[in-house]
């Protein structure tokens, strides 16, 4: 699975501070380690438009599985982000 963006971090404290400051814009946790959080967001079903335009395209050859698929990708196609512990070299 690849991820969009990785967002490194000096401390535990800022990992957390950074997790909870996704969560707060709509992140869902995926998996947490002792050293990394990877998380993601969600797309939301798909716009108005998006499925009218589906429908249009796909309802009558389909029978609207077109539009259900168009719905899953929205729903989980959302960014991904890693956040992950660095610690920093002292010398």
């Amino acid at each position: 699975m690849a991820l969009d963006r990785i967002r490194r971090v000096g401390s535990i404290k800022e990992m957390e501070n950074v997790t909870d400051d996704y969560i707060t814009m709509g992140y869902q946790i995926l998996s947490r380690g002792e050293n990394s959080v990877r998380i993601r967001q969600h797309g939301g079903w798909g716009s108005a438009g998006g499925h009218i335009i589906a429908a249009l395209l796909s309802l009558w050859w389909t029978f609207g599985v077109g539009n259900l698929l168009y719905a899953l990708y929205k729903r989980y196609s959302g960014e991904k982000v890693l956040i992950k512990l660095v610690e920093k070299e002292e010398g």
